[in-house]
């Protein structure tokens, strides 16, 4: 008898991590549903505004970011209305002032815009996707000069609302929140008014995938690629205490904060479910010197990535529309690829998908064995998690290389893995096989 529980048990762990659940398949469903042609709409529409400069025309339907991001609601509205009110759409806004930066002309209203498909489960987790609504043209004072903004950042605006499109006809256990901040040109505002809105509001954010510039394939340096992309995110959490900062010196953890594991994730995602794409993972919260949209949310303890492009052309960013010694300068419409931005809209899509069906990341993960021959871990239990998943890897590795599954338990033992020469994590899994975010171990035990 206790054979046929043995070999019942055995088919099921191999039936659970070898044949994909419904969900699992549906996700490249999810990737062939993205539309080049809408994005391409989406962008034509947003770059007709002129510009979309923070402090530009409120009143106007035709012109400026009144008109943008009246239209952008309106998109999602119309999104909600065909799922039947599955989205909750609306403003959030705070006042900037002049003495708040050297870039605000003058005060006025930096507005987001808001839509919430709420979990069936777990509406308070939050996966959420942004796009900036606010373009600028050569001076970031100048909120009159045309700024079309067609890849800096139509795109990744016209990402999120396609994301939108393609998965609100679906439901999911945690809540994804489609977001288009504006103000990031002159200070990352939307992006710190929205951080500060889920923090007051309670929100579990279970990661924020900033998207700025998903749209061109031809670097200022002649590197044509239509396949590779970049993942920034921050090594470690800007919110941790001295006595972890003094912990990572004995017990390892440089590059194993929550952002990093959220860029592993993607990038463990798309090596799986888009394999013809070339994810790299960028070490630095951004690229040089510069930020975007996710940091107001790392500053606060959010785990949050830079999805874009990985070749640039600067010619075409925070331009005046000119010609110059035979180089057009402008981030006009002709330059963006929309086949390519469709491919960056799908690796958003199916990652939100993945960690909207997904438990959430295991909290108070504890590591043993040292001066032993064993690594032993111990976890919080995980709601409707039904098993967990032990990852490590070399500690020069960037990726989780090897993995074990160990069932629904709390506590588990890697007999003959020596600590001293991997870094661990622990992942949990759903009923569906989605899994979470792996958790880096944060204390030890004996």
């Amino acid at each position: 008898m206790r054979n046929l529980f043995y070999l019942s048990f055995l088919f099921s762990v191999i039936s659970f991590a070898q044949v994909p659940s419904t969900d699992q398949l549906d996700l490249y469903n999810i990737i062939d549903e993205v539309s080049a042609d809408r994005i391409e709409n989406d962008v034509r529409k947003l770059a007709g505004f002129g510009t979309r400069n923070t402090f530009s025309d409120n009143i106007s339907d035709t012109r400026g970011i009144g008109a943008a991001r009246r239209w952008i609601k309106a998109e999602f509205d119309k999104i909600s209305q065909e799922c039947g009110g599955c989205i909750e759409v609306f403003y959030q806004k705070d006042y900037v002032t002049t003495d708040m930066g050297n870039r605000i002309p003058k005060d006025a209203w930096v507005v987001n815009v808001i839509a919430i498909q709420r979990g069936t489960n777990d509406p308070n987790n939050m996966v959420i996707m942004s796009g900036d609504i606010d373009s600028r043209a050569s001076d970031t004072m100048d909120f009159t000069t045309d700024a079309p903004g067609a890849n800096d950042n139509a795109s990744g605006m016209a990402g999120t609302i396609d994301a939108a499109r393609v998965l609100s006809k679906r439901k999911f256990n945690n809540s994804i929140v489609y977001v288009g901040l504006s103000g990031e040109e002159q200070g990352l505002f939307g992006g710190k008014g929205l951080a500060e809105y889920a923090k007051k509001n309670q929100w579990n954010v279970i990661g924020i995938l900033n998207n700025d510039m998903i749209g061109n394939i031809k670097g200022v340096d002649g590197v044509i690629d239509n396949r590779e992309f970049r993942i920034f995110s921050e090594p470690t959490d800007p919110t941790e205490t001295d006595r972890q900062r003094r912990g990572r010196r004995f017990y390892g953890g440089e590059v194993d904060g929550i952002s990093r594991q959220l860029a592993r994730y993607i990038h463990k995602s798309v090596k799986t479910y888009m394999p013809e794409m070339k994810p790299m993972m960028v070490y630095r919260l951004d690229r040089f010197g510069r930020g975007g949209h996710h940091r107001p949310f790392n500053d606060l303890g959010f785990p949050g990535i830079r999805i874009m492009e990985a070749h640039e052309n600067y010619t075409q960013q925070h331009q005046d529309i000119r010609t110059e010694n035979g180089i057009a300068y402008g981030d006009v419409v002709e330059h963006v690829n929309f086949p390519y931005a469709k491919k960056l809209t799908a690796v958003n899509a199916i990652n939100l998908a993945q960690l909207a069906h997904a438990p959430t990341r295991p909290q108070n993960v504890k590591i043993g064995g040292i001066v032993e021959a064993s690594a032993k871990f111990k976890w919080d239990p995980v709601k409707n998690a039904v098993g967990y998943k032990i990852y490590w890897r070399d500690t020069t590795s960037p990726t989780w290389d090897h993995s074990r599954y160990v069932g629904d338990v709390t506590e588990f033992t890697l007999h003959g893995i020596v600590i001293d020469n991997s870094f661990f994590g622990v992942a949990a899994v759903g009923a569906n096989g989605m899994e979470s975010v792996v958790a880096f171990p944060s204390g030890i035990f004996r």
